[in-house]
């Protein structure tokens, strides 16, 4: 949906399962429309569209585009954003570290990628500007060898002369965002800077390369890092790195006492990869690759705990975990706070909150569709406070879990 000063607001729809066009195409029917009726009966609402692989295929063929644009007319929906992290399925089987591939050394994640653009610009207007999330060039497991593969820089430049050409009959304001992501290939706001110094020095020459190419900024992530959001973006920003996109998305934190750890329990699961840092006095002590081996750790040795764990498992923006669970919250109205003193570094805001099945029951009281209407009524209320957005008819109803 539309904002105020140009911002435009939208739900991943990676919340919802869809691997083929037709799954997808279900989930937009089924569950976004319904989001809409409640969040927004009226006016144009926008959808932030997660297309893997293979349901992008199957949509670029004309007559499934012609159909997609004729729904999007008659139901008064708009896309101005792709998920495009994800290539294959992201939902009901084991995904965890397989949701970086295939990764940025390879040809599949560059045409998947430019196949993303063609698929914006032609459900775009004239003059309009679209983004496409993916993620930090790889898996840090993938490549343990520095600096990163040659092979990453030379495709993603590669799509950006793509997304030159793609964009140029429209006059498309196109742009890539990276996602910083824990043990992605550059996770901190550092050794994010330090990518795109070298993706800047391999393309010099290519004036739209600034333009076209930036930062998905997601709150969980840089929250799980122990950043302070403020400091990161101003950085993100000093060094003309462009803001794509904000994700909205709060991380689970937790003090690793033995009743918590044995809390912590019921959020291992077999779908998601749940990365953790433990901390001491907000200073990092050590990176599990998931959660189950976390808690092993821990219980064995108390001594290296540390005093804090934060926890890559995006957990609802309106309604704090309880039971001793903490969340990272404060990390997202910081990111809003920056954003209202900064209006035209982002324009692009997505609440991501894709973990729904796998919440622990206590988390999951509700249908989907009044989860993310429930995170709606956060998010436009944080943002009407920060005159961000039009201050809600009435007040959010939060939910306490």
């Amino acid at each position: 949906m539309k904002l105020l000063n140009g911002l435009e607001l939208a739900y991943c729809t990676n919340v919802h399962r869809g691997n083929t066009w037709e799954e997808t195409f279900h989930s937009l029917n089924h569950y976004v429309l319904k989001v809409r009726n409640k969040v927004m009966p009226e006016g144009r609402f926008a959808i932030g569209l997660r297309l893997g692989a293979q349901a992008a295929s199957a949509l670029s063929a004309r007559s499934e585009m012609l159909g997609f644009q004729k729904w999007l007319e008659a139901e008064n929906c708009y896309v101005f954003t792709i998920n495009g992290f994800p290539y294959g399925n992201f939902h009901g089987q084991r995904v965890k570290e397989d949701v970086y591939r295939p990764d940025w050394t390879t040809t599949e994640r560059l045409d998947y990628t430019v196949l993303l653009f063609e698929i914006l610009a032609e459900v775009l207007q004239t003059g309009e500007e679209g983004s496409v999330s993916t993620l930090p060039g790889s898996f840090k497991e993938f490549h343990p060898e520095r600096p990163a593969p040659a092979q990453i820089y030379e495709n993603l430049l590669l799509c950006s002369d793509e997304m030159d050409r793609i964009g140029k009959s429209k006059e498309l304001d196109l742009h890539l965002g990276l996602e910083p992501e824990p043990l992605g290939l550059f996770e901190t706001t550092p050794e994010t800077l330090a990518f795109f110094d070298q993706l800047t020095a391999l393309g010099q020459g290519r004036e739209s390369l600034g333009r076209n190419i930036g930062v998905n900024y997601d709150c969980c992530h840089l929250a799980v890092e122990y950043e302070e959001a403020r400091e990161g973006l101003d950085q993100l920003a000093q060094a003309d790195i462009r803001l794509s996109k904000l994700h909205l998305s709060s991380a689970l934190k937790v003090s690793p006492t033995d009743e918590n750890l044995s809390g912590l329990d019921q959020f291992v699961e077999e779908v998601y990869l749940h990365q953790v840092a433990a901390s001491r006095e907000g200073k990092i002590l050590r990176r599990f690759k998931d959660l189950d081996l976390a808690l092993e750790e821990g219980r064995t040795s108390k001594a290296e705990r540390g005093d804090q764990w934060r926890i890559h498992y995006h957990v609802p923006l309106h309604a704090s975990p309880g039971d001793g669970m903490e969340d990272t919250r404060d990390h997202v109205e910081v990111t809003l706070d920056w954003l209202a003193e900064n209006p035209r570094k982002c324009r692009h805001l997505e609440m991501e909150t894709y973990t729904w099945e796998v919440l622990p029951e206590g988390l999951r009281t509700k249908e989907v569709v009044d989860q993310v209407a429930e995170e709606y009524a956060w998010t436009l209320n944080e943002l009407a406070r920060r005159g961000l957005a039009e201050k809600p008819e009435r007040p959010p109803r939060v939910v306490l879990s």
